[in-house]
């Protein structure tokens, strides 16, 4: 049955990867500008825009010029960036691992406090602790990451110097540099995350420690962080689940903002740089590769879905 379930969710899959890659086609040749203007300049003549719009394929019809790009995409060919003329995926898979470490240090921060808030929330009802993480579950979503970006940069950078205010070091190359440099970013990135988790989190365990089952558990002599900890926890992690799978695709969109403040080489970086250039091909390969990151993230969650509850299968 298990089987099943996840053959279904990949013929889900496939269309949606299909239909992404129309849209992505579609939006990004209606953006305004022509790429042999800003390639060529203002200047340029009739003839050599044409020459250019040759080379790039943009005198054939839309209809064509997509079959093409489908056609080379599957392939693992995303085509050549028309300013540098380095192939997209290269670009693209280059600047991919930079994106992916400083999601996955957001992730982790987002996580933690999320835990940490809800947890000590519960286990101290109506205590200061119980209203400072409410307070941080209204702040951290109230708060525009790149503003949270810039004061973290002022004080923390500038005024403390305590950390680069920008920058990046891949964790292979130096880790204590790594920590340093993506601190403050995935703070910025996650701290929207950790407070959606908290309140999600936190009003799933008041539903669950209301429950029949753990108020018998209390009769039976547990205590309420075993409570918390054994019954608690694993009734209360299915919308979670939900959350962190959202949480991950959000993270990855919001890099585009954050890698821009902080000066990150990655792929949000690279897709500010490609609109302000208008290299099409580099845009459409950024895109495409963040839309079918968030695809499979949701894969996965539907996975994890069904290993957490087995009733999600049917």
């Amino acid at each position: 049955m298990f089987f099943k379930f996840i053959m279904r969710r990949l013929l889900y899959v496939i269309p949606m990867l299909i239909i992404t890659t129309l849209i992505v086609f579609s939006f990004i040749l209606l953006i305004p500008g022509d790429p042999a203007l800003a390639l060529l300049g203002e200047n340029a003549t009739p003839e050599k825009i044409a020459q250019i719009h040759a080379q790039l394929g943009l005198d054939q019809p839309v209809i064509k010029q997509y079959l093409n790009w489908l056609g080379n995409a599957v392939q693992g060919d995303l085509g050549r960036s028309i300013f540098t003329g380095q192939p997209v995926e290269e670009a693209v898979f280059s600047r991919l691992g930079v994106t992916f470490q400083l999601v996955i240090v957001a992730m982790i921060f987002a996580i933690a406090g999320g835990l940490f808030f809800a947890i000590t929330s519960i286990y101290f009802p109506n205590s200061w602790m119980d209203y400072v993480a409410r307070f941080f579950g209204t702040l951290g979503t109230a708060i525009p990451n790149f503003w949270l970006g810039m004061i973290l940069i002022i004080f923390f950078s500038l005024q403390l110097g305590w950390v680069p205010a920008t920058g990046f070091t891949s964790i292979t190359e130096s880790p204590g540099a790594f920590l340093q440099g993506t601190i403050l970013p995935a703070i910025a990135l996650g701290a929207t995350g950790m407070a959606q988790i908290t309140r999600h989190l936190r009003s799933s365990l008041i539903e669950v420690m209301s429950a029949d089952y753990v108020r018998t558990g209390f009769s039976k002599g547990i205590n309420r962080w075993q409570a918390i900890m054994k019954h608690g926890l694993q009734n209360a992690m299915l919308p979670v689940v939900t959350t962190i799978g959202i949480l991950f695709g959000n993270l990855l969109g919001a890099t585009v903002v954050i890698e821009t403040v902080f000066a990150i080489p990655g792929m949000g970086q690279l897709a500010v740089n490609s609109i302000l250039q208008r290299d099409f091909t580099m845009l459409q390969g950024v895109v495409l590769v963040l839309i079918a990151l968030i695809i499979l993230i949701n894969f996965i969650t539907d996975i994890v879905y069904a290993l957490l509850d087995p009733r999600i299968e049917y």
